[in-house]
């Protein structure tokens, strides 16, 4: 019988106690997003694994970047979308939908961005991370050209790339451990 009180279904409780820093950093998110994600809880077994993820994420989504936090939002939404990820749509569909101040546009993402009111930028952007997800394998020069006459760098395709990437990971990684995600994000912004 799986325990419901962990964030997946595999047997690997936080650790008890929690180091002093990993602890401050859930306190801080509990104070901020009023609740502590359960991706952090399921990594929360490991603290080096904990610190690891959290780097690469707090790094991709939330560093400096020509892509706006709800533009990179949106693309882990799309990537989540074509994997059929339930954490990810559910947590980074809330995102969309605080970001953007429109639920539409958060329930259009999640069940088909072709349908979502996009300028051709982000439609652009958002095919290139729906073919990496689909196919990286056949991306070729003219692909990185499309998003450069939309107006991205060389370095904001780096950081399409790496946001689509992250999420083709950690949708795997959720879906493979049954990770649950919180029923706050359920409510949010709707």
């Amino acid at each position: 019988m799986p325990d419901h009180s962990l964030p997946t279904a595999l047997d690997l409780p936080m650790m008890d106690p929690l180091p002093e820093a990993t602890q401050k950093y859930f306190d801080v998110c509990q104070d901020k997003l009023g609740m502590v994600p359960n991706v952090l809880r399921a990594y929360a077994f490991d603290a080096d694994k904990l610190n690891s993820f959290t780097a690469m994420y707090n790094d991709l989504m939330l560093g400096d970047s020509a892509i706006s936090k709800l533009e990179r939002e949106m693309i882990a939404v799309v990537v989540s979308s074509i994997n059929k990820c339930f954490y990810c749509l559910v947590a980074h569909g809330a995102a969309v939908r605080q970001l953007s101040g429109d639920p539409k546009l958060g329930e259009a993402l999640v069940m088909n961005y072709r349908v979502a009111p996009l300028d051709a930028r982000q439609r652009a952007m958002l095919d290139f991370a729906a073919r990496m997800t689909t196919a990286s394998a056949s991306i070729e020069e003219a692909d990185r050209q499309i998003l450069r006459d939309h107006g991205f760098s060389d370095r904001d395709i780096w950081d399409i790339a790496s946001v689509a990437g992250f999420f083709n990971m950690t949708n795997r990684v959720a879906s493979a451990t049954a990770m649950r995600p919180n029923d706050e994000y359920h409510a949010q912004a709707r």
